[in-house]
Order: C-alpha cells, then structure tokens, then sequence
C-alpha cells in the first residue's frame, strides 16, 4: 500500500507520553516475573539474557562478532531466520549465535489473542523449535537488547527507509490497522508499522483499542515523532480533531441543561459524556433526592440523562454536572 503524505498546518505535535514506547515491549520483559515463579519453566526464559554481550573491553570474540552481524543486517534492512527457543506471555525468544532476540506477540504475522491466557499461552508454545523469517527492528548490546520482527519482515528491503524518509513530524498520512494491542494499535504505512499509543486514540475514554478500531481498518493519522535511528513512527487519531476542552468555556455555559450518557459508575459518583472527548462528573451529591445506597441505584453505564452544568473548568480538564437541579 502506498504511503500518502500531507503537511499538517497546525502547531508542532506534542510529545509522546513518558515511556510511550516502552509499552510496546513492557509485556515481554516483565510477563515472566509477573506469572510466577512456576511459570519460569525451559520455556519462559526471560528476555536480555545476552550473556557477555556488549561493546565494552572484555567483551568476548564470538559474542562481539555477533553483535556486529546484527548491526550489520540491521543497516542493509535484510532478513534472517532464526530458530524459536523459548516463550513467555509477551513474546517469542529466538537464537542468534551466542545472542537472544526477542519477538514481541505484537510483531507476529498472526498474533495470538491477547485476553485468552490459556489460548495465547498455547499458540505462543506451538511456535517453539520452528524456523521464523524476521527482520531487526531494534537493538542495544549496552542493554543487551535484541528486537525482532515477523510483520516486519514481509516488506522489500530499503522499504522502511523509504517510509522513514517520506514521513515528518506533524504530518497527516493514510495506513492500515494491521494490530490491536492492550497498549495501543499499530498501522502499516506502506512498509513501516507507526504506533498509536492507546492514550492518542481518542479524546475520552477509551476500554480498549478494539472499541475503536479493528484490523483491516484504513484510518488517517497524524504524525507524533519520527526516530530515524530507531526506525519508529509515533502517531495520534485524536489529534486530527481539536481537543473540546480547550473550547469548553466557549461553547457550555453554567446552568445550561444538556445530554448525556452515563460512561462510568464509581463510588462517589457517575461520569457522563455529552460530547466525544467530554466527560463531566455527577457526584453522587447530585445524582437524586434523598438517600439511596449506592450510585449504581440511580444510573448505570449506557443510560442517556439530561443534566444541568454546575461549572466549567476547561485547562483542569473538568466539567460539574447535577441531575436534581
């Protein structure tokens, strides 16, 4: 699929949250620790085990030559097969010489689905001992750290420069939804996969990614941040329309009645949205007369209220709402 680029007018994108990309690998390093002790089998080896692997004096031959195998392959954009060794919830380990590398679920051509353990745990297992085609998306041998990637690995070589050199920062462009993780979605702008953290997917709330977006989908984003070095695209769907809270003052006003739907239900109170990207609490103060148990007695998720503002905070991002007024 073609990459389509458009210049973006509007001010520069904001940075990507703190340790934004880090969510694309959190679950591959720590799922082996927060399993158990019982899990940590043959098979649930945990990612980083690169032993004596560096650049530093001291380094042995074999396990710096191989480094310098992998820089190389990962310079010239090329592909290697490597053997599956091992498992854990996150991802795949593979075997390069005296190197582990690591294949994060999300970077399977058939990623396993990620809310059935029992399912996801024996579609990961059956990979083990087979020959899987990859290509290096990332590597650090200071951190002894080895990525790889099976989706990545379909496109021609010089591909993903090319995407890399035809997308800025600030950018619109078109791609497809080739994943959807807990973490956020990832979309195929012609040969390069850009990463939608699940917090840039909406202005409200939003459960998982699958409510938004399914794969196959062909979407239009914007360009977060571009790294050369690390070959990764940041990009955003929510900012392609303005943020309605920096507006709010001007289009509400403070006993104005409007239309809600209940989104969320907690102890103090009920959260409606009456507006994408607009939520205002109702605390339970002003949910109904009199006593009543719980605020689930009054509303529930789904129900569509009217409601009277009480104030209007947009830059604390905050909206009071009454149904007993």
């Amino acid at each position: 699929m073609g990459t389509e680029v458009q210049q973006h007018g509007s001010s520069p994108p904001l940075p990507p949250d703190e340790g934004y990309w880090e969510a694309l690998l959190q679950e591959g390093e720590y799922a082996a620790e927060s399993d158990g002790p019982q899990q940590k089998d043959a098979q649930w080896d945990k990612l980083g085990d690169n032993h004596n692997s560096g650049s530093q004096p001291g380094i042995p031959t074999g396990a710096q030559a191989d480094w310098e195998q992998v820089q190389q392959v990962f310079d010239a954009d090329t592909t290697v097969e490597l053997r599956v060794i091992g498992y854990n919830r996150g991802g795949l380990l593979v075997e390069w010489n005296s190197l582990r590398g690591f294949i994060p679920a999300s970077q399977l051509t058939e990623s396993p689905a990620p809310n059935d353990n029992h399912y996801r745990r024996e579609s990961l297992a059956s990979f083990v001992g087979k020959l899987l085609k990859l290509r290096v998306i990332e590597l650090d041998p200071v951190q002894n750290r080895l990525i790889l990637s099976e989706r990545a690995a379909q496109v021609q070589p010089g591909t993903r420069a090319n995407v890399l050199n035809s997308i800025d920062e600030g950018d619109t462009c078109e791609g497809q939804v080739t994943n959807l993780c807990d973490f956020g979605v990832f979309v195929d702008l012609g040969g390069l996969e850009g990463l939608i953290h699940i917090s840039e997917l909406s202005w409200g709330r939003v459960g998982h990614p699958s409510d938004i977006l399914a794969r196959g989908d062909t979407i239009r984003v914007y360009v977060m941040s571009v790294d050369q070095d690390e070959g990764r695209i940041a990009l955003s769907l929510k900012r392609l329309h303005p943020d309605p809270w920096q507006t709010v003052e001007q289009r509400y006003e403070v006993g104005q009645i409007v239309e809600g739907t209940i989104t969320n239900v907690v102890d103090f109170g009920a959260f409606a949205c009456i507006e994408e990207g607009l939520e205002g609490l109702i605390h339970v103060s002003e949910l109904a007369e009199g006593h009543f148990l719980h605020p689930r007695n009054v509303v529930s998720e789904g129900d569509v209220v009217r409601a009277r503002i009480l104030n209007i905070d947009g830059q604390a991002r905050r909206l009071g709402l009454s149904l007993r007024r």
